[in-house]
């Protein structure tokens, strides 16, 4: 079987991999447009989440994993083309449910902590030997400065302070991408870690803008509920007020562009009125 041919869902590639690396089901099995993953126990016992991509974003992911040696994120176990064995987060918390109970503030800084661990280690990554692919963010904004025109003025505002932020950037290290309150999973006493990165590099302050849009767009736009946790943000990070600011409209149009690429102008909608309390945060 080739490493790197489409992963079928019918679980005779899941089948595979489990005779490879001995492996037993621990778990229903679950798809993604983007992979395909099966909770397992290894040989030894151990829980494990098996994963195999079905496009070259998701494999690059996984080599940014095994480079960071659980540094912030979750180990991996064994990794080869699309297949990628991790350790599987057991513990009992979750930042969703935290934030649905009154603790946002704690999920906020959890994640930003997270994020802290994974940035600390972008020296060591960038030193190996062999280091991996990473994206830069010139080239993960494209389709916001392709399309910004086409769209309407929160897009070109956005695209502007884009350029802007990007022709002179501060504190540039590896990031995660997509740093949420989704992608930061109890691992029990190896503490909260981070899963699934798309391996970018850039500023620092981009890993924290998707978080301020989330768990939900709903969440976000709550009345004072982007200024209290932009506040967290800041604290936490001690990064500066305006330029987070600037970072989440410029996260919001590329969000919003992406949205809209998809057919969802629901949440195309809701990402530009998240960007739009930015922009009045930023002029208040």
């Amino acid at each position: 079987m080739s490493d790197l041919g489409p992963v079928s869902p019918g679980h005779r590639a899941d089948a595979e991999w489990q005779r490879r690396w001995r492996l037993r089901p621990d778990g229903d099995p679950r798809t993604t447009a983007s992979s395909a993953l099966l909770p397992v126990t290894t040989r030894q016992g151990e829980p494990a989440m098996l994963k195999l991509s079905r496009v070259a974003e998701e494999q690059r992911g996984g080599v940014l994993l095994e480079a960071l040696d659980g540094h912030g994120v979750a180990r991996v176990l064994r990794r080869k083309g699309r297949a990628i064995l991790i350790e599987r987060a057991t513990g009992m918390g979750d930042l969703v449910a935290m934030v649905a109970a009154g603790r946002d503030d704690e999920a906020t800084r959890i994640v930003c902590e997270t994020g802290a661990l994974l940035h600390a280690a972008s020296a060591d990554v960038l030193a190996l030997d062999d280091p991996p692919e990473l994206v830069d963010l010139p080239t993960w904004f494209r389709q916001l400065f392709e399309r910004a025109d086409r769209l309407d003025p929160f897009h070109r505002r956005g695209a502007d302070l884009a350029w802007t932020l990007l022709e002179a950037p501060r504190d540039e290290v590896v990031l995660h991408g997509d740093l949420h309150h989704g992608n930061v999973l109890d691992f029990g006493e190896r503490g909260w870690l981070a899963i699934d990165p798309k391996a970018l590099y850039g500023e620092r302050a981009f890993d924290f803008a998707n978080l301020l849009c989330n768990p939900s767009h709903e969440r976000a736009l709550r009345p004072g509920r982007l200024a209290r946790q932009l506040d967290v943000v800041v604290a936490t990070t001690g990064i500066d007020r305006g330029r987070m600011l600037d970072w989440l409209v410029a996260w919001c149009a590329l969000s919003s562009t992406w949205f809209a690429i998809d057919g969802d102008p629901g949440h195309a909608r809701s990402a530009v009125a998240i960007g739009e309390l930015a922009l009045a945060l930023r002029a208040g």
